[in-house]
């Protein structure tokens, strides 16, 4: 790029810069944003399709969840990977509509390339989006069902419904009730927090043989074989610590004369892991949960015992167990009392597919708990270890926020109905991108009419026709092509998910459209700068990400082919 200054042209960007400015530069955005929004949009509805994803090495990941497939897929473009972080949003805020979200916001860059193509400019479109993606959100809410935490079968069916179309659905129903299961168990008056819900995966068996287990699972074993496998009505320790010789902070040097004094030193040690066992027997603890080790000498006594100890349990695993069974995390043996003892009604090491593995079950009003998921292979476990995540995030939602929508389509038809409405009372060209918007919200049921194999035109005629005469819950059967009333059919979502996708989905669409200058910087990998230089030849660390960001750029539309 080059200005002139009287008759000397005044270099601004280097030769090796790329610049694309104006239409072109906002056409290559939305051309982008609509390619990575195809390529998941097979992937919506009960018959949604899987996408094979192979990396470099040869690993293959098989799944229908949107925000994994858009992870995964080497996106370098910056303005699609703008799409992809709406997928991860959605995943972090809700837990499900990963690709119900994409697909809304490549809908909307696509409706506003029709818009800019008939000279209707960016800021204004992205002012009626914004209009529409409020009183979207309003009327959502205005019309959502009221769900509580003993409405027990609302949400089944809404764990039931973020699992249709995935790998697990052939067994929801078990699923589903194991989910709801989960979920209630380590709900407290402080809300839900997932992390309490442990997802162990197991390969063998069928996926019915998945099951809950009231309390903690851990992936280790008892220290010493002599120690009892299993313990019943257990009493619990937890240390974060370790149960060795304390050492000193500061490195020392003992000198050793003769024999006895080495064997003094020895007794000692020994005398000090016996006094720390001593103690744990003394307050009545049955089993021992450590963070860090567990000396030999102290394993020794610990089995003498009777005691069952496990060394090296991770932070989390600790936490999880203190929450089971009541007990409370110390650092030191010297620290313990009764009080800070749990209890468990047993407490044992199981064989389950070849690894050993320590249950700490029977723990009254249980909040943690853990869920084994059983399948065929390794890809049918993960899909469904996958599928269970966007399951647990949905009903947490529901609880946190009470709040329902029917699905199959039913809400994207009604808000679109709703938003034309609303647009002859917006003034201006934003009337029209008000309209755009409630165009592009169909291509939810649009979608998936077209999935299930269905005409999308008779489909969304059928739907607007139910919709106009006033009922809001019916929406598209993928399995029938007919419309029926969604709520009664049992296909609920929680409102959030709705919400969010609307939100993200404008926000990422309106930030693309302002876009109409896109600067690629050239090779920029030529170092640091100098400390002594003022930065005038070399631009900073972190500048590189531009020109690497934008390398992809020029390949964009091949992958908009490719998918």
């Amino acid at each position: 790029m080059a200005q002139r200054m009287g008759n000397q042209p005044m270099i601004v960007l280097s030769e090796e810069s790329q610049r694309t400015s104006g239409k072109d530069a906002q056409s290559m955005n939305i051309t982008a944003g609509k390619a990575v929004a195809e390529s998941v949009r097979t992937t919506l509805g009960p018959k949604g399709m899987d996408k094979m994803l192979v990396d470099s090495s040869g690993g293959v990941v098989v799944t229908n969840d949107g925000v994994t497939i858009l992870k995964e897929m080497d996106i370098d473009h910056p303005a699609a990977n703008m799409i992809v972080e709406v997928s991860e949003t959605q995943e972090d805020e809700v837990g499900d509509g990963t690709t119900t979200a994409v697909v809304i916001a490549g809908e909307l860059l696509d409706q506003a390339e029709e818009l800019i193509d008939s000279d209707i400019h960016p800021t204004t479109l992205a002012q009626g989006y914004r209009q529409a993606s409020e009183k979207a959100k309003e009327l959502l809410e205005s019309k959502a069902i009221d769900v509580t935490k003993e409405d027990r079968e609302t949400l089944v069916k809404i764990a039931a419904t973020a699992m249709t179309g995935k790998g697990a659905e052939s067994s929801k129903d078990l699923l589903a009730e194991l989910v709801v299961d989960a979920v209630l168990a380590v709900a407290d008056d402080d809300g839900i927090d997932i992390e309490n819900v442990s997802v162990e995966k197991l390969v063998g068996g069928s996926i019915d043989n998945s099951e809950l287990v009231e309390g903690a699972v851990i992936d280790k074993e008892r220290v010493d074989e002599n120690m009892p496998y299993m313990v019943e009505d257990a009493d619990v320790a937890v240390f974060d610590g370790a149960l060795e010789v304390k050492e000193t902070e500061i490195d020392t040097e003992v000198n050793v004369t003769d024999p006895d004094q080495l064997q003094q030193f020895l007794d000692q040690e020994e005398e000090q892991l016996k006094e720390m066992v001593d103690e744990l027997v003394d307050v009545g603890a049955d089993v021992v949960f450590v963070g860090d080790g567990i000396d030999d000498m102290a394993q020794h006594y610990l089995a003498k015992e009777g005691i069952l100890a496990v060394r090296r349990v991770k932070n989390s695993d600790l936490k999880r167990i203190a929450r089971s069974t009541g007990a409370r995390v110390v650092s030191s043996v010297d620290d313990i009392e009764a009080d800070d003892l749990g209890f468990a009604g047993s407490v044992s090491q199981k064989d389950v597919g070849g690894d050993e593995r320590i249950f700490v079950e029977d723990v009254e009003d249980a909040k943690a708990v853990s869920l084994f998921l059983r399948g065929g292979t390794q890809h049918v476990v993960d899909e469904l270890e996958r599928a269970i995540d966007d399951s647990l995030g949905v009903v947490r939602t529901t609880l946190k926020d009470g709040k329902v929508l029917p699905g199959g389509g039913a809400p994207e038809t009604e808000l679109a109905l709703e938003l034309r409405d609303f647009a002859d009372s917006v003034g201006g060209r934003e009337q029209l991108a008000v309209e755009a918007f409630a165009d592009a919200l169909e291509v939810i049921p649009r979608t998936l009419a077209e999935n299930a194999g269905l005409d999308p035109i008779d489909s969304l005629v059928d739907l607007r026709s139910r919709h106009d005469s006033g009922e809001f819950g019916a929406g598209l059967d993928a399995y029938t092509g007919d419309v029926i009333d969604m709520e009664q059919e049992g296909v609920v979502e929680p409102l959030r998910v709705k919400t969010q996708a609307i939100e993200s989905a404008t926000e990422a669409a309106v930030m693309i459209l302002r876009i109409d200058d896109v600067i690629a910087a050239g090779d920029l990998s030529g170092g640091q700068i100098d400390p002594d230089d003022g930065g005038d030849d070399e631009m900073p660390p972190g500048g590189g990400g531009m020109g690497g960001g934008m390398g992809g750029m020029g390949g964009m539309g091949g992958m908009g082919g490719a998918m």
